[in-house]
């Protein structure tokens, strides 16, 4: 009885030694037994938000849609996280009758980064820059207070803008107040759905996409309207380096000598021509993606001038799906929006509350004489010579 124990601990012992050795043999891949597919362990990290590399398998160039050795159910050598795998990184065979480059794009992947990016970077910074922006104005107001007309209020007044500049200049402010408060329903309004609930946040957002597409064709209308008005009084001139210098009279009581628009007022025109023109087309590719697609051309352009690789980055994409061209052209919309909106603003404050007898030129186009004279003398004195050469020209010879 005693060798027969014996004899049982030996066995035991060679088969926990038989057992080790073959742990240490085997094979350091954890996708051997699964002929190169993706592991559970793949599976649990990807949940977890970890970064996993690509399956072995499709490395290697055999692709979910090949036969690897072992057996996966039903599937043979591929499974579903592979067949997955490979129609998110566009390895996927799939066969489509359409001629659209899209067509085979069952998951656009990039679609990600762009949610990321409008989500994260974009909503956080867009929003500081506009709160940044009335913050300052706040502050400014507090310290300068309203700019008022040092001599007082002469009692006459002159013709600054005409009814139909006025017009073209409403149009563009009601159209681009509309899409601003519209795009920003679109980009934040999500957040309300907790204070507002899922349908009548639904009802907000459709109604503002349709505002949004629709009132775009009165601010593109205004913005070509408000350019043959004005551009020919904001070309640059001398008297905008003596402004500039002289910071606008802002922080002073005296104010710079200016025509019918001095440097910051030219400044905003080319503001909002420049980055309007900007929006519009981004705006348009969006409307018609597959007919005006815009930034697979601008890529090319920047590699062919050679400015990527003299800014030190890689050739850019010059091939690019419909949902990438979108993507790219919502992103570019928002970002230069945001600018303009900025920038808007400061115009509104220096325009209303900020600055005493400016509104009347946008309101009624007859400004006070004394205001025109501290804030635009050069015009001023512009205006009265042609009215004493258009008097003196109505006067009957004796």
């Amino acid at each position: 009885m005693k060798h027969i124990l014996t004899l049982l601990q030996a066995l035991m012992v060679v088969c926990l030694v038989g057992s080790v050795s073959a742990q240490e043999a085997a094979p350091a891949d954890p996708r051997a037994e699964t002929g190169g597919a993706s592991t559970l362990q793949d599976i649990l990290d990807r949940q977890n938000g970890k970064v996993v590399p690509r399956s072995e398998r499709t490395v290697s160039g055999d692709t979910a849609s090949g036969q690897a050795a072992g057996m996966l159910g039903t599937l043979g050598g591929a499974s579903d996280s592979d067949v997955w795998e490979a129609i998110r990184f566009g390895d996927a065979n799939v066969t489509t009758t359409s001629n659209s480059p899209a067509a085979g794009v069952l998951v656009q992947d990039g679609g990600m980064a762009w949610l990321t990016f409008r989500d994260g970077p974009l909503r956080t910074y867009g929003g500081y820059l506009l709160l940044g922006m009335l913050g300052l104005l706040v502050l400014f107001y507090l310290i300068r207070g309203k700019i008022r007309i040092d001599g007082g209020r002469a009692g006459t007044t002159i013709e600054r803008f005409k009814p139909i500049e006025r017009f073209g200049h409403w149009l563009l402010a009601g159209s681009f107040i509309l899409l601003g408060i519209t795009g920003l329903v679109s980009l934040f309004g999500r957040l309300l759905i907790p204070y507002l609930g899922h349908e009548f946040f639904s009802t907000i957002a459709i109604a503002s996409k349709w505002v949004h597409n629709n009132v775009s064709w009165a601010f593109m209308l205004a913005l070509i309207m408000v350019f043959l008005f004005w551009v020919v009084h904001n070309l640059p001139s001398r008297t905008d380096i003596g402004w500039i210098l002289k910071g606008g009279g802002i922080f002073t009581k005296s104010h710079p000598p200016a025509k019918k628009f001095n440097a910051g007022q030219k400044v905003i025109f080319w503001s909002v021509i420049i980055l309007g023109a900007s929006i519009s087309a981004s705006g348009l590719a969006l409307l018609f993606p597959f007919e005006l697609p815009m930034f697979a051309a601008t890529f090319a352009k920047l590699n062919s001038l050679g400015i990527t690789e003299m800014v030190g980055l890689a050739p850019l994409p010059e091939v690019l799906a419909p949902h990438v061209e979108m993507q790219y052209a919502q992103l570019w919309h928002a970002i230069v929006s945001f600018v303009l909106m900025a920038i808007i603003i400061a115009h509104i404050y220096i325009g209303s509350v900020g600055m005493e007898g400016a509104y009347d030129a946008m309101g009624s186009g007859q400004v006070d004489v004394q205001w025109a004279r501290e804030h635009h003398s050069i015009w001023v004195e512009e205006v009265e010579a042609k009215n004493r050469t258009s008097a003196a020209g109505a006067t009957p010879a004796e």
